[in-house]
């Protein structure tokens, strides 16, 4: 019994070490989250709140703690709020199937410091997810402005400890096709435009790889323009079909942001379209902020007062180019 007694003190000096041997062991283990790393940034910045909830809700949080480097380009609460989420709750109770391939849009792999790209329109760069995005530098009077997806550029190169967040004034939407006419022929709102196109045999033309912006009348301005119903554009003659539409398709990719930015002094100014003939665009005045534009009207020489474009239907990407849907046919005589 007394040996026993004895012996307990040595005992218990050894069990201490072993414990303390563990703890360190654990503790080795132990990653602490970089303070600086892209996911701390934002979720520091109280105007990206309802972005910093969508990264949360997509897993892109853990992501962006990795090592990278990565570009986030990152949509203000304002944008989040135009584009219908209004608080971080909206974003959190968001279907999954539809803000998993946003937020993954606005996520690049590697550093890109837009600013120091060539003043050339819209140059292609990939997403996290493989979606295209297009950047233009633009210098507007004294100031360099960089526009993506015809989104303007807030703030830019917010460093990171791994990596850049550029934030925008607009939540970016990923393509889901990658052809103009497949975005025309999926809108209900369009059909009758589809249908002319197909009676004119245009389709195969902008299903090719060139780049196009399609200026889509909606079903209410094609019945003001006659065509009612597939019945009447059937009775149309393809040729005559085909020169009043190539009279809305451009052979390039145009956001409505680029008239604006491109305009210099001048309110308006002149495109020229596949068929060869001219419209006019018009800048439009921004009520809330005196100098400054907040969209275009069309007018081709036919029209006697400005074409609107759809506010929610504007600048609708596509692989091979854009689409604005309008209010009204653009025509070349009254």
């Amino acid at each position: 019994m007394n040996t026993n007694l004895r012996l307990k003190p040595l005992f218990l000096p050894l069990l201490f070490l072993v414990a303390g041997l563990g703890a360190c062991k654990k503790a080795e283990n132990i990653v602490t989250p970089d303070s600086g790393s892209i996911s701390r940034v934002i979720a520091d910045n109280f105007n990206l709140s309802i972005f910093n909830a969508g990264l949360v809700k997509t897993g892109l949080t853990t992501k962006l703690l990795e090592e990278g480097p990565f570009t986030v380009i990152a949509p203000s609460d304002d944008a989040f709020k135009a584009a219908g989420y209004n608080t971080t709750a909206d974003m959190i109770v968001a279907e999954p199937a539809v803000i998993s391939p946003i937020m993954r849009y606005h996520v690049l792999n590697g550093r890109f410091d837009f600013s120091t790209l060539p003043f050339l329109f819209n140059q292609e760069i990939r997403s996290y997810n493989g979606g295209k995005l297009f950047v233009t530098r633009w210098v507007k009077g004294p100031d360099t402005i960089l526009t993506i997806n015809g989104a303007v550029m807030l703030t830019k190169n917010v460093k990171a400890s791994n990596g850049l967040v550029q934030v925008v004034n607009r939540v970016l939407q990923p393509y889901t096709f990658e052809h103009v006419v497949e975005v025309i022929a999926n809108d209900r709102d369009l059909s009758l435009f589809y249908q002319a196109l197909q009676r004119a045999g245009l389709t195969e033309m902008l299903g090719k790889n060139e780049t196009y912006t399609i200026f889509a009348p909606n079903n209410a301005a094609m019945k003001a323009y006659g065509l009612t119903s597939l019945q009447d554009i059937e009775a149309k003659d393809p040729a005559d079909l085909g020169r009043m539409l190539r009279y809305h398709i451009l052979a390039d990719r145009r956001f409505v942001y680029d008239y604006i930015l491109s305009s210099g002094k001048e309110i308006q100014s002149q495109q020229t379209m596949v068929d060869g003939n001219s419209i006019t665009i018009k800048l439009v005045a921004n009520p809330s902020a005196p100098g400054t534009y907040s969209g275009i009207t069309l007018q081709g020489t036919g029209n006697t007062t400005g074409v609107e474009i759809s506010k929610t239907q504007r600048d609708v990407l596509a692989g091979n180019g854009v689409v604005h849907t309008i209010q009204s046919v653009l025509r070349i005589t009254q």
